[in-house]
C-alpha cells in the first residue's frame, strides 16, 4: 500500500463504521478520505457525527465512492449477503479490502473474494479486532510453552449478548436476506476463530452441533453451539447468543497449565488488556484450598481496532 498514508473510503453507515472510523483517525499511517451511503444526505451525517474533517467526500452510492482515483482502501461494514457483491469491485477497482466479519456467507464466495484480491493485487483483511492487540501473541507464547502449558486438550469459548428494545425485529442480524447467519455468523465467528486460534488454525475432525438450538420465525439462529474433535483428542466447544447478557469467555486447557479471559473479543478496558493464567495448580491444605491463577496486564497505547487498521495499512 501506500508509504506514508492510506486514503480509506468506508462503504456503509453501519454502526460498527463508527468505531472504525475512530480508529482510522487514530492510526498514523490512514486517514478517512470518503465516505458512502445509499443517500449522500447520511454519508455527510455520519462523516459530521463522527468528526471527520470537512474536506471527507460524501458519495450518495458506493460505486461512487468506488470509481475515486484518490481512494486506495474501502472498510466494508456493509451486511453479509452484500460483501461478495462490492467486494468483487472494490477488488477490480484495485481498492485494498478491510472487510467486517464474517467476511462471506459460503466459502466458496469468500474464495472467489480472495483469488479477485490476488488477481488484482490488492490486500485483503477481516475485521477480527482482537488478534491485533498485544495481549494475544503473549497468551499464544504461553499456549506454546511446554513447560507452562503442555499440551493442549481443550477449548472453551463463549460470545453472548442479550438483544434489546426492537433488536429482534429491526437488527439486520435477524435478517435472513441481510446476515442470514444471525448469532452464529456474528458472535460465533469470534468463538471458532479462538479456538481455531488455540489449536493453531488445525481444521477438526468433526463438528457437532448442540442439540436445541434458538432460530427467529425467518430461520435465523439467534443461538447455538457445537463440540469440535481432533483425531488425537483434542476437543473444544463454543455458545453463542442473542439472548444471554453480555459474555466473552475463553478458556484453553492444557496438561500442564490453563489460560483464561473474560472479555478476548472487546477488553475490560482500552487501554490494556489482562489474562489469567496457571501451571501445575495443586490442591493443598487436605484440599480445602488450591493457588489462585497469576493475572498479566498487557498494556497498549493504542486500542485494538487501531492496531489493526495501522496493520492493515502497512501490508
Amino acid at each position: 500500500m501506500a508509504e506514508e498514508n492510506v486514503r480509506f473510503g468506508i462503504l456503509g453507515c453501519a454502526g460498527i463504521a463508527r468505531k472504525v472510523a475512530r480508529a482510522i483517525l487514530l492510526t498514523p499511517n490512514s486517514s478517512v478520505y470518503a465516505v458512502a451511503s445509499r443517500s449522500v444526505d447520511k454519508a455527510k451525517e455520519f462523516a459530521s457525527a463522527n468528526s471527520l474533517s470537512s474536506e471527507v467526500k460524501a458519495y450518495g452510492s458506493y460505486e461512487q465512492l468506488l470509481d475515486d482515483p484518490c481512494v486506495d482502501a474501502v472498510y466494508m461494514p456493509l451486511p453479509t449477503s452484500l460483501h461478495l457483491q462490492w467486494a468483487l469491485m472494490a477488488a477490480h477497482k484495485k481498492k485494498h479490502i478491510l472487510l467486517e466479519k464474517p467476511p462471506a456467507l459460503a466459502v466458496e464466495d469468500l474464495d472467489t473474494i480472495l483469488e479477485a484480491c490476488n488477481a488484482n493485487g490488492v490486500q485483503f483483511m477481516d475485521g477480527t479486532m482482537w488478534m491485533h492487540h498485544p495481549r494475544t501473541p503473549k497468551m499464544k507464547a504461553f499456549l506454546q510453552s511446554p513447560d507452562l502449558f503442555g499440551e493442549l486438550k481443550s477449548v472453551h469459548s463463549v460470545f453472548t449478548f442479550a438483544g434489546a428494545g426492537k433488536f429482534f425485529e429491526e437488527d439486520i442480524r435477524v435478517k435472513p436476506d441481510l446476515d442470514a447467519h444471525g448469532a452464529l455468523g456474528d458472535v460465533g465467528w469470534y468463538c471458532i476463530r479462538a479456538i481455531l486460534w488455540a489449536n493453531d488454525y488445525e481444521m477438526p475432525r468433526s463438528v457437532t452441533a448442540h442439540p436445541g438450538p434458538i432460530l427467529n420465525e425467518a430461520g435465523v439462529i439467534t443461538a447455538c453451539g457445537a463440540t469440535f474433535s481432533w483425531q488425537d483428542g483434542r476437543v473444544a466447544t463454543f455458545h453463542c447468543s442473542f439472548h444471554i447478557q453480555l459474555s466473552m469467555d475463553l478458556s484453553v486447557h492444557g496438561s500442564k497449565g490453563i489460560l483464561r479471559l473474560h472479555d478476548f473479543v472487546i477488553p475490560y478496558e482500552e487501554g490494556s488488556g489482562s489474562y489469567f493464567s496457571s501451571t501445575d495448580a495443586k490442591l493443598v491444605e487436605m484440599d480445602t484450598v488450591w493457588g489462585r491463577p497469576s493475572e498479566h496486564r498487557i498494556t497498549t497505547e493504542l486500542p485494538q481496532e487501531t492496531l489493526m487498521v495501522q496493520e492493515f495499512a502497512s501490508l
